[in-house]
């Protein structure tokens, strides 16, 4: 959430970063509810001094409080409940407002419309010189290691079922990635897949991506779309010690209301309702945040290293930026059947954006700061199973296992 005597004290820059983001600001409207706000602080402060004022001066003269004054007192009683009343509605719609306005991107982000102003910063290895292949939903089904029928029978449509190899696979890939963060400095949490909504508010999906997401009604809870939401909530409306960076690692399923035209972005895992995925997240010093957002960069792109993958790094313009982010590089690894670049992760830093949703502060010298936090994906499983099955395909039609996951798959191929 942006902080509210910000938007109104630097509104002509942060509106400018927003518009750039395709988004338009009531601000007039924040604006007349935050001075009715200060006007009915300022007399509830003002009657409430009275009213103090005048118990004291009784209180001292030691006299029996006079009618007038006894009525005095209740009518200034009454105001206070109205005045707080007022209040109370006031504050509800200017956090209505605040809450569906988008994170400001920071000033080296690149001013774009939409994907296509993106930037590719970084390429490892040259994908012209891969041999042609197969696309995966060719690859996995004639490996027996895939059955999308099947995931349509028991969920519908864009839900799949791994089988033997591949589910062992993806496992091995989670085991892989959490045993690298760990040494890493990454502290493991296993959260819940089912969250309350103030902590999907906290992270920035409610209120604006409801329909996103999956919902439990009956006890109204949620279902994540990724881990970052409940490692965000891990110390909502806390004064955390003054110890960072705090540095959490979660696998966990994902649930997501894809919304997709039927086709080339439907066809196979890329495009699914559920997936498996580890998340990096991070609470930091927002003195140290810009270094550690490189830092959790490098930290994606050496997986991909290790996993032999072709990828590339994106540096995204201000509007193809999530909802909380303030600069946001992905993490793209090639497909060659499917002949596309497919996003594995997204690293962000999302400033005080969330801590300030969640009410996550820490202390310095007595004042009260929010810490920034940033989050990643390392990595999303389903597409890092693509580009491995259609980059390492053998002219035999087995696939050969990356070497770092083979001492936890227990082989050295699928076939």
């Amino acid at each position: 959430m942006i902080d509210l005597n910000t938007l109104i004290s630097s509104s002509e820059n942060i509106l400018g970063k927003l518009q750039s983001r395709g988004e338009e600001i009531p601000l007039d409207n924040i604006k007349e509810l935050d001075s009715k706000r200060k006007n009915l602080i300022q007399e509830s402060d003002q009657l409430r001094s009275f009213r103090n004022s005048e118990n004291k001066r009784i209180g001292d003269s030691k006299e029996k409080p006079s009618l007038e004054h006894i009525n005095k007192m209740r009518d200034i009683s009454d105001k206070l409940n109205k005045i707080n009343v007022n209040l109370i509605d006031i504050e509800s719609q200017l956090n209505e407002l605040l809450l569906v306005i988008p994170n400001v991107p920071l000033d080296e982000v690149l001013i774009g419309n939409d994907e296509t102003d993106n930037k590719v910063i970084f390429t490892k290895e040259d994908v012209k010189n891969k041999k042609t292949t197969k696309p995966h939903w060719e690859i996995a089904p004639n490996l027996g290691i895939l059955d999308m029928e099947q995931g349509v029978k028991l969920a519908g449509s864009r839900w799949y079922v791994l089988k033997g190899k591949g589910a062992i696979l993806q496992r091995s890939l989670v085991s892989w990635m959490l045993e690298k963060h760990n040494k890493n400095g990454y502290l493991e949490i296993a959260p819940p897949f089912l969250v309350k909504e103030e902590v999907m508010v906290g992270s920035g999906n409610l209120p604006k991506f409801s329909d996103l997401l999956y919902r439990d009604i009956e006890e109204d809870l949620w279902l994540i779309p990724t881990s970052e939401v409940a490692l965000n909530s891990l110390h909502f409306g806390e004064i955390i010690p003054h110890e960072f960076p705090l540095k959490y690692v979660s696998h966990s399923q994902c649930f997501r209301r894809e919304k997709a035209a039927a086709g080339r972005e439907t066809r196979g895992i890329k495009r699914v309702h559920q997936f498996e995925k580890v998340e990096l997240f991070r609470f930091e010093l927002p003195e140290n945040s810009r270094d550690a957002f490189d830092e959790m960069v490098k930290e994606v792109q050496l997986l991909c290293d290790e996993l032999g993958l072709i990828y590339r790094s994106v540096e995204l313009c201000t509007g193809d930026l999530g909802f909380q982010s303030a600069k946001t590089i992905d993490i793209e690894v090639w497909a060659q059947g499917s002949q596309d670049w497919l996003e594995v992760s997204s690293i962000s830093t999302c400033t005080d954006f969330q801590s300030r949703r969640t009410k996550t502060r820490y202390k310095d010298e007595g004042e009260i700061i929010y810490p920034h936090t940033l989050n990643g994906s390392a990595l999303a499983i389903p597409r890092i199973l693509i580009s491995i099955l259609e980059n390492n395909l053998q002219d035999d039609g087995s696939v050969l296992v990356p070497k770092v996951l083979q001492k936890y798959t227990g082989f050295e191929r699928i076939d």
